[in-house]
């Protein structure tokens, strides 16, 4: 269960979180451009007359944009490094959701949409890049974590920003497009001036970039995308995100409109439970983090590390099946939020998997073939939500999915990694 770690104390130097601050800053935006359409739903439903099957259809191709994008960007992440693929990635994204304000019909929002799943897709790849390249693989759970708490922090933001802008403002649904597309212009602007490889950065102490480099040289030659489809551990990761990102876009897209089903919520009411779920999800998305990196700085193997992490976070996820049956909103709110918070920290430690694996030159390759696996599953589950919800008009079969998908997950993860050794690819 043991494993010799390095011997490094930790350095005074802590210029690498300035990194994560930056990665944690994009992650938000990426969640604010990506939830508003949920957020909005309500509105849009009822001013342009949309189905939930002609919702999940705008959903379903935004997922199809991303799913082939996702791929794209790991290997453009590794061919271009994290400073320049990343900035690609927010350019097209900002570009696609400002777009949204010129829509009218429901053709028009999935082109926008189209648009934003192609740059958002560069958002994770790029993000986990850099994260293997600014920390050791003993800080680098805990440090995916902290980024990826930013997701729910844009998903806390999201209706309360909305609700300033289109309620208290009354400057409409359009210009919340608009406005909020600013923050990604920002967020360019910074990334470009501020980041650097570790080596290039004079903030960054002789001590700091030996703890970085402790696990020692990585190869940067780089890896045909056939070398890595053909690998077990590869399929791991895939079938992993396969399994539970469908269930966080359901959570994404559909937990506005189940606020206001189940409890009469709306765009002025649901911004309090909202943010209160995506609260307890940050809560999540950092312990997860920090717990398997807290068990590998004691001298536990990554590979038990890793997975004893997963599987409490699944197994906290199994009480969501009730979810339909609580009456009280705020009983609804700490359930969801138990399984948001689980998804969080799985997320965050299968994030890290690829980088714990693989030769730091194919992670970006890896995370994208994994998204876009984890995309395709999205898609199907878009599509099996509104086919179900306007059959059925019920979340029950929804919310047994989502309790089961995570200890499936980690089944195939372990069938198919069984020890969650570093391999050579050359």
């Amino acid at each position: 269960m043991k494993e010799n770690i390095s011997q490094l104390a930790k350095p005074a130097g802590r210029y690498r979180w300035v990194i994560v601050a930056l990665l944690f800053t994009a992650c938000a935006i990426n969640y604010i451009d990506r939830q508003m359409i949920g957020v909005l739903k309500p509105t849009l439903e009822k001013e342009l007359g949309w189905s939930e099957t002609d919702y999940a259809d705008i959903v379903f191709y935004f997922q199809l944009a991303y799913a082939f994008a996702y791929l794209a960007f790991g290997k453009i992440v590794d061919v271009l490094g994290a400073r320049l693929g990343y900035a690609v990635a927010v350019i097209i994204w900002t570009a696609g959701h400002m777009a949204h304000g010129l829509a009218s019909t429901a053709i028009q929002f999935t082109l926008a949409r189209t648009v934003l799943g192609i740059g958002e897709a560069g958002n994770f790849p790029g993000g986990v890049k850099a994260v293997t390249l600014w920390f050791p693989r003993q800080e680098r759970a805990y440090a995916t974590g902290l980024f990826n708490a930013g997701a729910n922090v844009g998903a806390i933001l999201t209706p309360l920003l909305l609700w300033l802008i289109v309620d208290y403002w009354g400057l409409g649904w359009r210009m919340a497009f608009y406005l909020t597309g600013i923050f990604g212009v920002a967020w360019l602007i910074a990334w470009w001036t501020i980041y650097r490889s570790p080596e290039e950065k004079p903030q960054v102490s002789a001590e700091e970039l030996a703890w970085i480099q402790q696990d020692g040289p990585q190869t940067t030659t780089q890896v045909a995308i056939r070398q890595i489809i053909g690998r077990r551990e590869t399929w791991a990761y895939a079938l992993g995100k396969f399994c539970i990102d469908p269930i966080w876009w359901f959570f994404l897209f559909w937990l506005p409109g189940y606020l206001g089903d189940r409890y009469g919520l709306d765009l002025k009411t649901f911004a309090l439970p909202v943010a209160a779920i995506y609260l307890i999800s940050d809560f999540g998305s950092i312990a997860g983090g920090w717990m398997s990196s807290r068990l590998i700085a004691r001298g536990h193997s990554v590979n038990f590390s890793r997975k004893v992490t997963m599987l409490l976070c699944a197994l906290a996820i199994l009480p969501i099946w009730f979810a339909q049956d609580v009456s009280s909103v705020w009983g609804a709110v700490l359930l969801i939020g138990l399984a948001t918070a689980g998804h969080q920290a799985f997320s965050a430690n299968l994030y890290t998997l690829p980088s714990d694996i693989f030769p730091q030159a194919a992670v970006g390759t890896v995370i994208g073939f994994g998204g876009t696996v984890g995309a395709i599953g999205g898609m199907c589950m878009a599509k099996f939500t509104g086919y179900i919800l306007d059959a059925t008009h019920s979340y029950e079969l929804l919310f047994a999915i989502a309790a089961s998908a995570y200890l499936v997950a980690l089944l195939l993860i372990h069938l198919l990694s069984p020890r969650l050794a570093p391999i050579n690819l050359e």
